[in-house]
């Protein structure tokens, strides 16, 4: 059994992560710095799931581990922008 752990943004990541994953997270990190976000409070949290790392940051950003391609995926979170075909929120006055 492996156990997780977090750390902060720009940090060191764990020796544990394969080489590709902790180039994926190095990568998220230099795109929030050149977006300038603040992340001073924000955390990266590794578990692990049938021996793959997840990474997880605050922000809901995952990086899965593809040991068959030794790939790393970065899924970002989408803001959804509300678009024409949306249906307003309704809400009942009593």
């Amino acid at each position: 059994m492996q156990l997780g752990t977090r750390w902060p943004v720009g940090g060191d990541a764990p020796d544990s992560l394969p080489e590709v994953v902790a180039y994926a997270v190095t990568t998220v990190e230099e795109e929030l710095v050149a977006l300038d976000v603040e992340t001073t409070s924000w955390r990266w949290t590794l578990t692990w799931l049938e021996g793959r790392p997840v990474v997880e940051l605050d922000d809901g950003t995952v990086i899965r581990y593809n040991p068959t391609e030794d790939s790393a995926t970065i899924t970002q979170p989408v803001e959804h922008e509300p678009d024409e075909f949306d249906e307003p929120e309704r809400f009942d006055e009593r």
